[in-house]
């Protein structure tokens, strides 16, 4: 089990790397259930890539978990990691970076988490698209941010989280997959361990090339220049409105209920 990171040591690797470092064009999410492989989209959304390889390379995502899932919606991380016990710890979040809604959010991509009702909040938490969610979550407050695809069978890792049994943290984990862990569990009170959690034990970089998959051809967001020029700052409802999207926007509750 990897070592807790200092909150103030991580805050000062994300404030440490710049746009111009972002030269890294996949990455490996390693999951408890396999690793999953992902382009990202350096050109379409430098902002967004630099501001989440600032988390790759700073360790925060190490030990992360995720903490929601959605059915035939998204699976959600990025926002909190587990150190031996529960509650989980929050992720330490840098500056929000500037929304880029220049992609679709198809099924197997990845995005941005941001807090509802707020076009450019996104820090260190996203979630990948198990669905199309394209009529949805390229408007909704502004459009989320998709900054990279899933490669390979990837999405095979991703489709065996997302079919998991969800159970309720607390705070933001109020819908976490977890494995080899049933209700009847739950009811006897059966304590909740890495053995049952979707850890991530890591992100890496794996190709720092400038570019890499060419072969990809991203799917462009053509909705939001429809929807009042792309200043939607959300409310078209269906299954993102239902929870923000994020576990972002309850943190603030987590954090009071379990300090």
């Amino acid at each position: 089990m990897r070592l807790k990171f200092s909150t103030l040591a991580v805050v000062a690797a994300l404030t440490s790397v710049s746009v111009g470092q972002a030269n890294a064009t996949e990455v490996q999410i390693k999951t408890v259930l396999g690793n999953v492989n992902v382009n990202l989209f350096d050109t379409a959304t430098p902002q967004t890539v630099a501001n989440f390889l600032s988390y790759v390379n700073s360790g925060a995502y190490a030990n992360n978990v995720v903490h929601r899932s959605e059915p035939n919606f998204v699976v959600q991380a990025g926002g909190f990691q587990y150190n031996n016990s529960l509650p989980l710890d929050n992720v330490p979040t840098g500056t929000a970076v500037q929304n880029e809604p220049e992609l679709s959010n198809v099924r197997g991509t990845i995005a941005m988490a941001k807090l509802g009702g707020s076009v450019n909040s996104a820090t260190s938490q996203w979630f990948i698209n198990v669905s199309n969610n394209s009529a949805n979550l390229d408007v909704q407050n502004g459009g989320f941010t998709v900054f990279g695809q899933v490669l390979g069978d990837g999405m095979d890792i991703i489709d065996a989280i997302a079919a998991l049994e969800r159970f309720n943290l607390g705070g933001a984990a109020s819908a976490a997959p977890l494995r080899n862990y049933t209700q009847a569990d739950a009811t006897a009170g059966v304590d909740i361990t890495d053995e049952h959690l979707v850890l991530i034990s890591d992100v890496v970089v794996t190709d720092a090339a400038t570019v890499t998959h060419a072969e990809l051809t991203p799917t462009a967001n053509t909705l939001i220049e429809q929807d009042n020029g792309g200043s939607s700052s959300g409310g078209s409802g269906g299954s993102a409105g239902f929870w923000g999207l994020l576990g972002l926007a309850v943190l603030g509750i987590r954090r009071r209920i379990f300090s």
